[in-house]
């Protein structure tokens, strides 16, 4: 039988495709892209090699359409860890490969980079050209004083004269100025307190080799500057760094940081908050850049000389991805660091508890940093708001309003904390009940007053407001409760005199977070109103207070992990508060001030309350000391999801030391028309629960139900 390539396609089948070698012969490298046809279509593929023992007969194999050689092969280490994403998800080869691709790379259009600097090689730096081509070498002479603008080039109107260096070998166009040019100003690193140099002495002897670190320092305590000088180490070595952030909020601030910090080194960025030109063009410069920032999807970039891995929030939900292949960029990037037999440093003032556990345990090494990095800085003082007893003004009670005066009138900032975006959570009519729902959804619409819409957060349908009840006609509706464009307004209200900025996802775009960041500096903004956007990673010195409101839903949750994220969430919150010389103070309404939550908060005490909750999860068996996969199915109807699920169940392997669980439907039951039901497998053994997922979903795939879609998430965090 001729050899054929087996190549990845983006699908769910996990097998390869065979197909006709392309007649010219020549040798196609593992990670080529290459563009096929697929039935009625084409698509973008990954060869992985040829094999001599193809299962199609020779008579129907189909040829290659195109290899894609405008564009690099996957390096052999993103094949590596591809193959770990596929067989510890359960994912699709093809499907994993293809993820890990830029989109603008996915399209089969040529793809051409920008290369806006017209720079020297070698050849031309010792180049002499004769005295009568003087233009060219006017030009010459200036490339050896530094590179030029793809700009400055054309309109000094020198273009035809660079393309003649060029083409004889003493020039190059480049994507990035050599390293040394127009570099930001260099910023000094500060001393190292007692806990980052007694860090640093442990962590410097270990990065010569794969092991796992915990880092967990208090809010402000320095942890990014124990990064940068981690990473001045192994660039010092010619290794690179890859640094996971969980928002790509993040980066303009993290991004100026590293290139001042590391002036004439090539920082760059990862995430799709870029525009896809950029996104791609970035990811084929990963292989020569220093330091690559990025969200979670740079843990899968090619980085050939990865000297550290660090995962800063660690903890943070972000990190796994809730569609498609749903992986944990944390638990890749740990994956990835031992393939390359490099360290990984998790970063968190709220690690996981999975994370934790594991330091604990001795499986990872713990460093912790108890004090913030400001001398004069002290943690917070923590306050609670009793609202049995307080009565409230449009959700703020008197000693919230009395708070946010006395911080204007002292010239400082505060940040109010809502996690609810929109006018109100609701629209409802007072006179018979009626609440605005979704038609598409088991959920409410939202009232964005601004837009003039009631809006569904879940599949994004969009009405208008109504002018009357539809169920009685009454004209005067409500809104209900409150989110962020009404706190907005309220304070607005109250407070006059104060500049007030909202940030939530209705208002902020990834360029307008360094406007902001200058904005909150610059003394141009008093008080922060926000979502979960602001409680992470910000860092603004004159910011002293910091009001929580309405966080006590979190509580009725009948999900095991939502007091472990409330607690993360809130203390992530107060730390934004006092990080200079000011002190910080904290003030946190709720109606349930004697939950134990509350006092381990106002300690401070993530390790006490930490400790607490692992006690309960293993008096119940629940994660960290056990492992679970959810098989999640949707449907036209729920009869349909379930009767799945129950077939599903009925073909689980027999495997003592694995619990399959009875379907249920979802705690969101519908979203977009489907409706959405889950069935829950829980083993003490990752081992026995991976093998027996490994048996069962051959035998999911030969039921073929009458769903939409199934699918399988493996350590789910969302139920």
């Amino acid at each position: 039988m001729p050899p054929t390539l087996q190549v990845a396609l983006d699908t769910p089948l996990p097998r390869l495709f065979d197909y006709r070698l392309p007649p010219d012969g020549a040798p196609i490298v593992p990670g080529t892209l290459v563009e096929v046809p697929f039935g009625r279509t084409r698509q973008i593929g990954i060869a992985l090699g040829v094999t001599d023992e193809g299962g199609v007969d020779p008579g129907k194999l189909r040829d290659v359409l195109r290899v894609l050689d405008d564009r690099p092969p996957l390096a052999p280490e993103i094949l590596r860890l591809a193959r770990f994403c596929a067989d510890y998800y359960h994912h699709a080869l093809g499907a994993v490969l293809l993820a890990t691709l830029p989109p603008r790379l996915k399209n089969a259009a040529p793809f051409v980079a920008e290369t806006p600097w017209l720079a020297l090689t070698d050849a031309g730096r010792a180049a002499e050209l004769p005295p009568r081509a003087r233009a060219q070498r006017t030009l010459l002479e200036a490339l050896r004083a530094g590179p030029l603008a793809r700009e400055t080039v054309r309109t000094q109107k020198q273009g035809r004269h660079a393309a003649a260096l060029v083409a004889a070998g003493w020039a190059t166009w480049t994507r990035e100025p050599p390293r040394g040019t127009v570099s930001p100003p260099p910023t000094a690193a500060p001393a190292a307190t007692t806990g980052q140099q007694t860090a640093l002495d442990a962590l410097a002897p270990a990065l010569d080799r794969f092991g796992v670190h915990l880092v967990h320092g208090v809010t402000g305590s320095g942890k990014t500057e124990l990064y940068l000088r981690l990473i001045d180490t192994v660039l010092a070595a010619g290794r690179q760094a890859l640094v996971l952030i969980p928002e790509i909020a993040l980066t303009p601030q993290l991004e100026q940081h590293f290139r001042r910090r590391f002036p004439g080194r090539q920082v760059d960025t990862l995430h799709s908050g870029l525009a896809e030109r950029t996104r791609a063009e970035n990811w084929l410069a990963a292989p020569a850049c220093d330091v690559l920032l990025g969200t979670r999807l740079a843990v899968f970039a090619p980085l050939p000389r990865l000297g550290l891995v660090v995962v800063d929030e660690e903890h943070d939900a972000s990190f796994k991805q809730q569609d498609g292949l749903r992986y944990s960029a944390r638990d890749v990037a740990i994956a990835r660091a031992q393939q390359a037999d490099v360290p990984v440093v998790l970063g968190s003032a709220t690690p996981s508890l999975e994370s934790y556990a594991q330091a604990l345990s001795g499986r990872y090494r713990l460093h912790e940093l108890t004090q913030r990095a400001v001398a004069a800085a002290q943690l917070p003082d923590i306050e609670l708001a009793d609202l049995r007893h307080l009565p409230q003004d449009n959700g703020l009670t008197r000693p919230a309003l009395t708070a946010l005066t006395e911080t204007l009138a002292r010239g400082e900032q505060s940040l109010v904390f809502l996690n609810r975006r929109g006018y109100a959570p609701a629209l409802y009519c007072p006179s018979c009940g009626w609440v605005a729902p979704c038609p598409h959804c088991s959920a409410r619409l939202v009232l964005h007053r601004t837009a003039h819409r009631l809006m569904c957060h879940h599949c994004g349908h969009e009405a208008r407001i109504p002018q009357a009840c539809p169920g009685c006609g009454n004209p005067d509706l409500k809104p209900l409760g409150q989110g962020t464009q009404r706190l907005e307004e309220t304070l607005a209200a109250l407070l006059p005199t104060a500049r007030i900025r909202r940030i939530d996802r209705d208002t902020m775009r990834p360029r307008a977070w360094a406007e902001l960041g200058a904005a909150v500096h610059g003394g141009e903004v008093d008080i922060l109103v926000g979502t979960q956007m602001l409680a992470k990673g910000h860092d603004f010195p004159n910011m002293t207070l910091a009001l929580i409101l309405d966080t006590d839903g979190a509580l009725y949750s009948p999900d095991f992990r939502t007091t472990e994220r409330l607690f993360a969430q809130l203390m992530q919150v107060a730390g934004r508060a006092g990080r200079a010389d000011k002190p910080g103070r904290v003030l946190i309404q709720t109606a349930f001030p004697d939950h134990p939550l509350f006092r381990f908060l106002q300690r401070h005490d993530y390790a006490g309350y930490a400790r607490m909750l692992l006690a309960e999860r293993r008096q119940l068996d629940l994660p960290p000391f056990s492992r679970q996969v959810l098989l999640r199915a949707e449907a036209p109807t729920m009869d349909a999801a379930l009767a799945f699920l129950r077939r599903a169940a009925a073909q689980a392997p027999d495997a003592a030391p694995v619990s399959v669980f009875t379907p249920t439907p979802a705690p969101m039951a519908r979203v977009a028309n489907l409706e959405r039901a889950q069935l829950l497998v829980q083993s003490a053994s990752r081992r026995a629960l991976q093998g027996f997922v490994h048996d069962w979903r051959p035998r999911l795939e030969a039921i073929r139900p009458r769903v939409a879609r199934w699918s399988l998430d493996v350590d789910p965090l969302v139920f």
